[in-house]
């Protein structure tokens, strides 16, 4: 505040001026933006230094003078001033007795100035000169920020009223006029009255105290109750349409967060299918080693068996040491058969570890089953949620039928209304005209020029009106393409986002099913694998079956050993038999897998037809909101038509008065 003090005492030094204590004072206690100087004597200098101030000053929103006084040359410097400001919003200039400058430099504020939006200019004298007041109304129509305006007590004549209403027509944000304790009478009245069907946007006209004829003042009621309604559609349509977009975003966000999970769930899948084909390929390379060392162990025995030959061949020689050699045998067999029962332990382990393995896993997937039902239901849970709200948005719109047509009903009563008042006020003009012929005879000359300048006035209000009714019909009819064209962008825009999304599912899939490929591809291998494994011990068993007869012939010394080394060679087929199984067992988990694939495609599948039933969804939104748009051009259409018959009801009555009047059969043929 101290600032502000001191940037209005060195303008008015640099002015040659004193600063004024009241002002500096009031300054001082300027509360949250408002600057009060009511009653206070402002001198020329002190407004050109307030306005120099407030031309910069971004603190002050509303700003009262009233009852200051102003003089012509202060209210011309303080108002220049207020032309450059863009943050005040409510300027007061009640009783300080502005004239025709006055007028002037209000016109070139409202020009000028785009942030006032409340003028109180009570009790002033703006009426008084037509020409400075003229200029005022054409700021005024040029205006498209001010929405309150107060002219109580201004001395406006009918042609100041014919004023204003020219100004009305073109004015696009004015809500509210105050024009009572005036002169305006009958005809400025009347032409107000004329002004209003152009008027969208003043749903507020006082026009207490100025000799105006009760039906004027029902007519101006009812465009202002017209224009109220029409604003209150306007919002609750807003309203609706915020509503109607966050539903869309809403459903969007799910959608795009379902698809998310989904896409989740399958990369969890891929990388579960992944570790089992890891751990299937880490057990055949177990089982290949096993297998190797079996082989290498039938090749122990083969070259065993050559040095059994080898010593039988030798046993005349040496049958001395031949209880040797079947000690160090007898030996050897004990280590071996110690050494292939810790094997045989260590298989069992390894069994009941792969068995505990498989129940985790078969858990995990059964959990993983569980989930995906969940996710099922919550996906069936949000359908229904969504055919809930299509069900309400549906009886929404029976509604807002119903309206429409109880509104089409209340039109036409209030037409029939207007009709019947159109008649009542043409007979009291008849009953007027009649009276007031004795009088209009005296001033026969004057009334003339003043009925032709009249007759001008109209016609000149009738080409006005029909170029405001083609504009109006121009800028519908570009809305209308504008808000085509951005549905047309949105579908599209839609359109080439569902492509992308299903472009993406059906890599995905692709990718899938090259994965499912890949796993059936490794259990052929392991099948190919087991039966290899199989035809080596067939070959195996034939070759262990020529060695025992060998040994049969040979010597019957050794046949216990033989029929051991049978024993231990059935064992081996028990093993692999056993090892068959496993196999057999990690295929039928392999299946199950594959069963766990097919069953995530068919909720792949029950997803994507979801997911187009959503599209279907939002298409019969779309068309839905369309059609609101259709009822809502129509409902348009429906009112610009009566608002023309209205004026053309209005220009006939005025015409037909004009015709009928006794003075026109008076006045002299040009």
């Amino acid at each position: 505040m101290e600032e502000i003090r001191r940037s209005y005492s060195r303008l008015c030094k640099e002015s040659g001026a004193e600063p004024q204590e009241t002002v500096l004072q009031r300054l001082h206690e300027v509360p949250r933006g408002r600057l009060d100087l009511a009653t206070q004597s402002l001198t020329a200098d002190t407004c050109g230094a307030l306005g120099k101030l407030l031309q910069k000053e971004a603190f002050v929103t509303e700003l009262v003078l009233s009852d200051c006084m102003l003089s012509e040359e202060g209210a011309i410097l303080l108002l220049q001033g207020l032309c450059a400001n863009t943050v005040l919003q409510f300027l007061d200039l009640k009783g300080n007795n502005l004239r025709a400058a006055g007028a002037e430099a209000l016109g070139r504020l409202l020009r000028q100035n785009k942030s006032i939006q409340s003028l109180t200019l009570e009790w002033n004298n703006l009426g008084t000169w037509e020409d400075a007041f003229a200029t005022f109304c054409g700021a005024l129509a040029a205006n498209s920020t001010l929405r309150q305006l107060d002219l109580r007590n201004n001395q406006i004549s009918h042609k100041g009223a014919e004023e204003l209403a020219l100004a009305l027509k073109s004015n696009t944000s004015l809500q509210q006029l105050d024009l009572r304790w005036n002169n305006i009478g009958l005809l400025g009245g009347r032409a107000l009255v004329s002004s209003l069907p152009s008027n969208r946007t003043l749903w507020r006209l006082e026009l207490a105290g100025n000799n105006v004829p009760s039906d004027v003042l029902r007519a101006v009621e009812q465009a202002m109750d017209h224009n109220q309604d029409r604003e209150a559609t306007f919002r609750e349509n807003q309203a609706r349409a915020r509503v109607l977009s966050k539903e869309v975003r809403h459903l969007q966000e799910e959608k795009s967060k379902q698809f998310l999970d989904l896409m989740e769930t399958i990369d969890k899948q891929r990388e579960e299918l992944a570790r089992s084909t890891r751990t299937s390929a880490a057990r055949m390379g177990q089982l290949q080693e096993a297998l190797n060392e079996r082989q290498s162990i039938v090749n122990a025995l083969k070259a065993k068996l050559q040095m059994a030959e080898a010593a039988l061949a030798l046993s005349e020689q040496k049958a001395q040491d031949l209880g040797e050699l079947l000690a160090t045998a007898e030996q050897e067999h004990r280590s071996l058969v110690q050494r292939q029962a810790k094997e045989h332990r260590l298989e069992q382990q390894e069994a009941a570890e792969r068995e505990s393995t498989l129940l985790r896993d078969l858990s995990a997937a059964n959990e993983k089953n569980l989930v995906l039902r969940n996710q099922v239901d919550e996906l069936e849970r949000k359908v229904k949620s969504q055919q809930e709200q299509l069900f309400l948005t549906r009886q929404e719109l029976t509604n807002t039928s119903a309206e429409l047509k109880m509104r089409a009903i209340q039109a036409e009563e209030r037409l029939e209304l207007e009709k019947k008042r159109s008649r009542q006020s043409l007979e009291d003009s008849e009953h007027l005209r009649f009276k007031e012929v004795e009088h209009m005879t005296r001033h026969l000359e004057e009334t003339e020029r003043a009925m032709q300048e009249r007759v001008q006035r109209l016609e000149a209000a009738r080409l006005s009106l029909e170029e405001e009714l083609s504009r109006v019909k121009a800028v519908a009819l570009s809305e209308r393409g504008q808000a085509e064209e951005e549905l047309i962008k949105a579908k599209n825009q839609v359109r080439l986002e569902e492509q992308q999304r299903l472009g993406h599912l059906e890599e995905k899939l692709r990718l899938l099913a090259q994965a499912r490929d890949e796993a059936q591809g490794t259990c052929l291998q392991q099948r190919q694998t087991v039966a290899e494994a199989q035809a080596r011990a067939s070959q195996l068993g034939l070759q262990v079956e020529g060695l025992t007869r060998r040994l049969e012939e040979l010597q019957q010394e050794l046949r216990n050993k033989d029929q051991e080394k049978v024993a231990e060679v059935t064992r081996v087929r028990v093993e692999l038999q056993e090892q068959n199984g496993r196999l057999q067992a990690e295929l039928t988990a392999q299946e199950a897998l594959r069963e766990k694939v097919a069953a995530l495609e068919r909720q792949l599948k029950v997803i994507a037809s979801d997911h187009r039933e959503a599209l279907l969804d939002r298409e019969s939104e779309n068309a839905s909101l369309r059609e609101k748009l259709r009822l809502k051009e129509a409902e348009m259409a429906r009112i610009r038509d009566e608002e023309a018959q209205r004026a053309s009801f209005l220009q006939n009555a005025v015409l037909a008065y004009v015709q009928g009047s006794p003075l026109r059969a008076l006045s002299p043929q040009k």
